[in-house]
């Protein structure tokens, strides 16, 4: 009998076992989460994402994506920042989104702030990666909230200006976009898999 933390799925693939749970988390999980993801607007769709997410499932966002992207001209930075008043109103009254105003706003907020970043957001925000990887996590528990590196990039993005964004926060962008790996060991997507 194993006491490894992973999940033999029907396919008789190894997951984390959050990854498991629903066809759609089996998709993220394999082909999305701790993969890494540059390019600004692309990052800026992540974080977006992860504040609307704070208080709610991931399913919930993950399955309002495409409502996401279509509501928010697929994550332009450049677009995004030049909403105004109508949008807020127009996002506010889409069903096909969580429609939180303060979310909606930092969204808002967020984009400008990334627009006037000289580095842009994917260089700032990858700076502050983990220099080295470290072992692959044994069990969920292992598994951090928060790092040191997350709470200095929340510090760094909320000096330039972005909003609704917190060390927890900024941590599950590190682990969606690639730049920390917390698949558990053994877990056919990650790098010790």
């Amino acid at each position: 009998m194993s006491s490894s933390p992973l999940v033999v799925d029907v396919d008789g693939i190894a997951r984390c076992p959050w990854g498991a749970s629903t066809p759609d988390y089996v998709a993220y999980h394999d082909h999305e989460w701790g993969r890494p993801v540059t390019g600004d607007d692309r990052l800026f769709e992540r974080l977006t994402l992860e504040a609307f997410q704070s208080g709610l499932s991931w399913l919930t966002i993950l399955r309002k994506r495409e409502s996401f992207r279509s509501a928010f001209a697929r994550f332009s930075i450049e677009a995004v920042a030049g909403f105004g008043p109508a949008d807020v109103d127009r996002l506010m009254a889409d069903a096909g989104i969580v429609r939180n105003r303060a979310k909606i706003t930092a969204a808002l907020t967020n984009a400008r702030a990334a627009r006037d970043l000289p580095e842009g957001l994917s260089r700032l925000a990858w700076s502050f990666a983990p220099p080295r990887r470290r072992s692959a996590p044994k069990a969920l528990a292992d598994i951090p909230a928060v790092t040191a590196e997350s709470t200095a990039l929340a510090k760094a993005l909320k000096k330039r200006g972005f909003a609704f964004i917190g060390p927890t926060t900024a941590y599950a962008l590190m682990q969606a976009t690639g730049m920390v790996d917390d698949h558990l060991a053994g877990c056919v997507a990650s790098g010790s898999g």
